[in-house]
């Protein structure tokens, strides 16, 4: 029986562990956990989702609180078509985000970015193209397209040094999306470097409708394997989504894959950026307890908990320090529903918003508890303590495990903590 260890993701003239941990934001794949990944021989990413709020974490910038102080006299104003990015601070948010992280790297693996074209923060093409360029120059290994069919993201950096030798890959969920990408995309004679294929399973926004459960990651991938074969071309497909142990890791990579990326059980290690507190509510979950729902703004279903407070919560839209998801004429649906719910009741102190929530916000405070579909099992992954409490794991144990586990295996920690 063959375990991950067995096999090596060759990328361009790069050996490396088979195993690439997700990106997860906001700065829930922080450094520290990307910066694991390389150490051990695999693929860390960093997440830029709300990048100018991890940098006031990480570096004691004002980003946050100096974009609010400019445009705070439009806080009561349902139109937030004045509300923009300064494209400088967001560039310069990204080059020490990245640049810190690259300067800290050790080990044979790579680091790599997570960017999500999703988030259109009022200009799409103009802070996307920041963002990536940026990342670029402070010298990521790779960049991954995700959260959107970046259908013209590739050509917003053609003419960036490093475009045809930083690794770039996307994220699909379907055979249809990647051939849009490389029809779109055949003038640069740029192919991605890999593809992730995300199944119904993974956790945060899917890239299925609520008819998720029709579909499976495995039959996606060889459709998908199948027809790049036809088509002679040599892309390297990783799966993600719902793969829990080596075991089915394995399963994978003796069907063709190049590697798998995993995060679910990265989220209770100590490297993960979710509180403590958070992680325990992961550790609690039972299946029951997990849900997919349509309050995203962005029009995409997400799988969370049931019990994450940002569901049914009123806040105030705080476009003004964040509107990372106000599209090109400054709207999200979120502020719309939040107004309907005011208009329906005037003079409440506080509101419910049932159908939407304030993404920026509680992703932003650690109040959306987006997950994959098996956070259930993760109690079985580590020790119930005599508190009521489960034992957080290290990364390193959790990667070791997917590494030199067999079959359906899971090696527990010791208690205590000394897991490596």
């Amino acid at each position: 029986m063959k375990c991950v260890d067995d096999f090596r993701f060759r990328l361009g003239g790069r050996e490396l562990v088979p195993i690439v941990i997700g990106g997860m934001g906001v700065d829930i794949s922080t450094a520290e956990l990307a910066l694991e990944a390389a150490r051990l021989g695999g693929i860390g990413h960093i997440s830029d989702a709300m990048v100018p709020t991890v940098s006031d974490r990480r570096f004691r910038t004002r980003f946050v609180k100096d974009k609010l102080k400019l445009y705070k006299y439009n806080v009561a104003n349902a139109d937030k078509s004045d509300v923009r990015f300064d494209l400088g601070h967001l560039a310069e948010a990204t080059r020490l985000h990245v640049g810190r992280t690259m300067e800290e790297k050790r080990g044979d693996g790579m680091v790599f970015i997570n960017c999500m074209e999703k988030l259109t923060m009022n200009a799409p093409k103009e802070t996307l193209r920041v963002r990536l360029s940026a990342a670029l120059d402070a010298g990521v290994d790779g960049i991954t397209l995700a959260a959107g069919l970046h259908l013209g993201s590739f050509g917003l950096i053609e003419d960036h040094p490093r475009f045809r030798h930083a690794y770039l890959g996307i994220i699909v969920s379907s055979l249809r999306a990647l051939q849009l990408f490389l029809r779109k995309n055949a003038r640069l004679g740029r192919l991605p470097d890999y593809v992730v294929v995300e199944g119904p399973l993974a956790g945060g926004h899917l890239g299925f409708g609520m008819d998720w459960a029709r579909y499976d990651l495995a039959a996606i991938v060889a459709e998908i394997r199948a027809w790049l074969v036809s088509e002679k071309l040599d892309i390297p497909l990783i799966p993600a989504g719902g793969i829990f142990t080596g075991g089915d890791a394995v399963a994978f990579l003796e069907r063709g894959a190049a590697a798998v990326q995993v995060a679910t059980r990265f989220t209770v290690t100590h490297e993960c950026g979710l509180p403590e507190v958070v992680q325990q509510e992961y550790f609690r979950a039972g299946e029951q307890d997990i849900e997919v729902n349509n309050i995203s703004p962005t029009g995409y279903p997400m799988r969370m908990l049931k019990r994450s407070p940002a569901i049914g919560d009123g806040v105030r839209p705080n476009c003004e320090a964040f509107g990372y998801l106000l599209d090109a004429n400054g709207r999200c649906a979120y502020i719309e529903a939040y107004n309907r719910e005011i208009g329906a009741h005037p003079g409440a102190k506080k509101v419910s918003v049932r159908d939407k929530t304030c993404l920026c916000t509680h992703m932003r405070n650690f109040e959306c508890w987006t997950c994959g579909h098996y956070t259930y099992r993760l109690k079985d992954t580590t020790h119930c303590l005599d508190d009521g409490g489960y034992q957080i794991l290290s990364a390193e144990h959790v990667f070791r495990d997917y590494q030199f586990s067999k079959g359906g295996a899971i090696d527990l920690p010791p208690r205590g903590g000394a897991e490596s």
